[in-house]
């Protein structure tokens, strides 16, 4: 079982979630914890919780309900369409909720959110409270991939909402959202590549890390089976091919295991075909975290033959990435729904999937890599990357840079960022650092460090989202301008950079003053 490090952000965000009320956004790079915080929270928390996701395979892989299900909505609901559910179709389940959990909330639209909230008050605990008076916890990374607006859509959708984000529902206007970032990432280990990536997160790379980067472009590598490499791309069009290609190039039999369904288990949650076609050699993903902690969801492997138990259930061998043989058996996926049981809160199946739990992995697109880690990558972004975060998701599954082969060298106008998405966490970085410290207290520390002459460390905000910690000497502070624009300046010597710079003082964080 893998260890869980319960980081200072960590341990924050679970004491909010389950010592308090606060309506919570929790957010972090990739590969930082977010799904571990998520899975320890629903395996441990007292309260009475519904884990929620915008799509059918992502909640199925939380063990919870798509947003739609959960609120009985249609898939084209709109804030005239809710009502309130009778007695009978169990309108009294919404009362008993303490807290309700919405992952991947980066692809959850506003106006969906805001038919969550116009649900929940006509049938949750309040309609006095937003949501109803239960506790919304979001999570998820504004900068991997957005939500979906059909072109039809988007002009009807700018008269109505400033960005098809969550954060831009109306209901942001009657609460309080508690950020509580999650920063350290575990997935990498290099510190260099954790700031390449950065940097195209949040698209300020500069020519020296493109350099880098492109030194990884072979338009021509052909991997070896027994190096696991899985191709990313754009499109499940090129990702379908390339599966196409190199299921035929296999010698011996096409091989078809069929899953079967019961009950309520609608296709949009299906997290692999229902007919798997496969032959020896195949290279799959592994799409379930065994039992016996053999593989994870993500995990890389290649099918080497076929056996039985001794029940005669027919299993499947493979070959990890890590060399471990193993045998996969039929998993079944569950989809669950709440009911009230002598007024106690409750869940039951309401229909199950089985299947043996992979998919064909020569290539998978970047969309269904989200959320997974690896060792080698080819990128194949085709004609390029169509939406924002997409070349970050793509990268950031690697867990090295030495892992990654670029089909073709990444220019600038692949890596597209939304910036309304990145006015919004800044803005949520300014209300933590004035809660914090208010411009006051910071300017009366600056003040005083000058007096005295002493360094101090700081936390400051770059222009594009970015953190940066830093030793300084504070030597001056007085109103500036800068193209037009007056700000609160503080001049001083970084002990980092080697020279005197200018600093935005509402875009200091935080102060630790050095004695």
């Amino acid at each position: 079982m893998t260890r869980i490090e319960f980081n200072a952000e960590f341990q924050r965000a679970l004491d909010l979630m389950e010592t308090t009320r606060s309506h919570l956004f929790i957010p972090g790079r990739a590969g930082t914890g977010k799904s571990t915080l998520l899975n320890y929270f629903h395996g441990h928390t007292k309260k009475r919780v519904a884990i929620l996701a915008p799509t059918g395979v992502a909640a199925v892989n939380v063990g919870g309900q798509t947003i739609h299900s959960f609120c009985g909505f249609k898939p084209d609901v709109t804030l005239q369409s809710i009502r309130r559910k009778r007695k009978k179709d169990g309108n009294s389940i919404y009362k008993k909720f303490d807290t309700i959990v919405i992952d991947e909330v980066s692809m959850v639209r506003a106006d969906l959110l805001d038919c969550v909230d116009r649900f929940l008050r006509l049938n949750g605990p309040t309609d006095k409270e937003p949501f109803g008076g239960i506790q919304m916890v979001f999570i998820g990374d504004l900068y991997q991939l957005p939500p979906v607006l059909g072109n039809k859509e988007k002009d009807m959708f700018r008269l109505c909402y400033r960005t098809p984000y969550f954060f831009s529902a109306a209901v942001f206007g009657e609460l309080e959202l508690v950020f509580v970032e999650l920063e350290k990432v575990y997935r990498q280990q290099d510190d260099a590549f954790i700031r390449i990536l950065n940097a195209v997160r949040n698209r300020s790379v500069t020519d020296e890390d493109l350099k880098i980067l492109n030194s990884r472009v072979d338009p021509h590598f052909a991997s070896s089976p027994e190096d696991f490499y899985i191709c990313l791309t754009s499109t499940n069009d090129l990702a379908d091919r390339i599966n196409e290609e190199h299921l035929e190039q296999l010698p011996g039999k096409l091989r078809t295991v069929r899953g079967y369904i019961d009950g309520n288990f609608g296709r949009e949650y299906l997290p692999t075909a229902e007919e798997l076609h496969f032959k020896i050699g195949a290279q799959i993903m592994l799409l379930n975290n065994d039992t016996f902690g053999r593989w994870i969801n993500g995990t890389i492997g290649r099918i080497t033959g076929m056996t039985r138990d001794e029940e005669g259930e027919e299993l499947i061998c493979a070959e990890l990435e890590g060399g471990e043989e193993v045998e996969i058996a039929p998993n079944t996926w569950q989809i669950f729904r709440f009911v009230v049981k002598d007024d106690q809160l409750a869940s039951e199946t309401i229909g199950s999937f089985t299947q043996y739990p992979f998919r064909l992995a020569f290539a998978v697109t970047i969309h269904k890599s989200q959320g997974k880690t690896f060792d080698r990558v080819i990128i194949d972004a085709g004609r390029g990357t169509f939406a924002p975060g997409q070349m970050y998701v793509a990268l950031s599954r690697c867990t090295a840079l030495e892992g990654i082969v670029l089909r073709k060298p990444i220019q600038k106008r692949h890596i597209m960022v939304d910036w309304q998405v990145m006015k919004f966490l800044t803005d949520c970085q300014y209300r933590i650092a004035e809660k914090k410290l208010s411009r006051e207290d910071k300017k009366a520390m600056l003040d005083r460090a000058i007096r005295e002459e002493r360094d101090i460390d700081i936390v400051y905000l770059k222009a594009k989202d970015e953190k940066s910690k830093r030793t300084i000497l504070p030597l001056q502070v007085s109103d500036m301008e800068y193209s037009g624009h007056p700000f609160l300046g503080l001049e001083a010597y970084c002990r980092v950079r080697g020279g005197k710079r200018v600093f935005n003082v509402d875009r200091i964080l935080d102060i630790c003053e050095l004695f």
